[in-house]
């Protein structure tokens, strides 16, 4: 059931070379077309060294402007207009509209936490999206997406059938229309090729990165008596785990805790971490800036 906010909004992402007068530049560009701007953020870096960046998110209120019988006309002169705006300033800019929802494909393996964390969540309108499918690479999950009425596929693979396994994998993206691919501990290593090919992938981690990487992480935890229990999400790229940084979170823990408390207080941690990048994705919140994420 689509979840789209009313009135229709849409919302510009824009990155260039800070320079004065941008703010007053972009804001002037939709006041000279009637548009009201219902949200803003904006900022200036300048700890990358050279040239500082300057990143900014605005969302205006087009309802009253898209005749139904011309919309689509009516969002492309806009989208043109901008992105002459843009190009005079070398930026890059993308935008999405509140009209359009999401399509979220979720991939499991056995873990249950984070999936029904994530569609709880959907079904209670707290992330704006469609979840039309549910993959994993074994049957365990399949009585949860069932629950929800779901269609679960279950694509088993092994090295030998890793690639044949990802082509159907991106078969299945196509054919529902998937927009983000949230990696709800998925437990495989995708290949150069697939994540080049495949909608932008979320993936959510046990730790800061790059801390206690492989089998049981907390189990490594609990023997270097560690004090923080933490969650990266991030988006996956070819460079394992290394992928631009969307959202942190850590959990303070004692020595009295072992490593299924550790466990527990980590899917706890996991499950939000996981769910505010979600968001931020859906709500057009991060501009990608080489390694690293803005999230405005």
């Amino acid at each position: 059931m689509s979840r789209a906010a009313r009135p229709c909004r849409a919302t510009f992402l824009f990155a260039t070379r800070d320079q004065p007068g941008l703010v007053a530049r972009v804001a002037t560009f939709f006041y000279e077309r009637n548009l009201n701007i219902v949200e803003a953020a904006n900022c200036s870096d300048a700890h990358g060294g050279g040239d500082a960046r300057f990143f900014l998110r605005m969302s205006v209120d087009i309802a009253e402007h898209q005749p139904e019988s011309d919309q689509s006309a009516t969002r492309r002169r806009l989208e043109d207009d901008f992105d002459a705006m843009a190009g005079d300033l070398r930026a890059t800019w993308s935008v999405g509209y509140t009209d359009v929802v999401a399509r979220v494909a979720v991939l499991v393996t056995r873990e249950n936490s984070c999936l029904y964390d994530l569609v709880l969540r959907q079904r209670l309108g707290e992330l704006p999206c469609e979840i039309p499918l549910v993959i994993s690479n074994h049957l365990t999950l399949e009585h949860v997406a069932n629950q929800f009425d779901i269609p679960y596929h279950a694509l088993p693979v092994t090295d030998a059938t890793r690639l044949h396994q990802e082509q159907q994998l991106l078969d299945l993206f196509a054919a529902h229309r998937i927009d983000v691919v949230v990696l709800a501990r998925y437990m495989q290593i995708m290949s150069d090729d697939f994540l080049g090919r495949a909608p932008p992938v979320i993936n959510i981690h046990h730790g800061f990165l790059p801390a206690f990487q492989g089998a049981k992480p907390y189990h490594q935890a609990y023997a270097h008596g560690v004090k923080l229990v933490g969650a990266t999400a991030h988006y996956a790229t070819k460079d394992l785990d290394q992928g631009p940084i969307i959202e942190q979170d850590v959990v303070r823990v004692d020595h009295r805790m072992g490593p299924a408390d550790l466990a527990r207080v980590g899917r706890d941690v996991e499950r939000l971490v996981l769910a505010r990048a979600v968001r931020a994705h859906l709500e057009r919140r991060i501009i990608i800036d080489g390694r690293r994420t803005i999230v405005l």
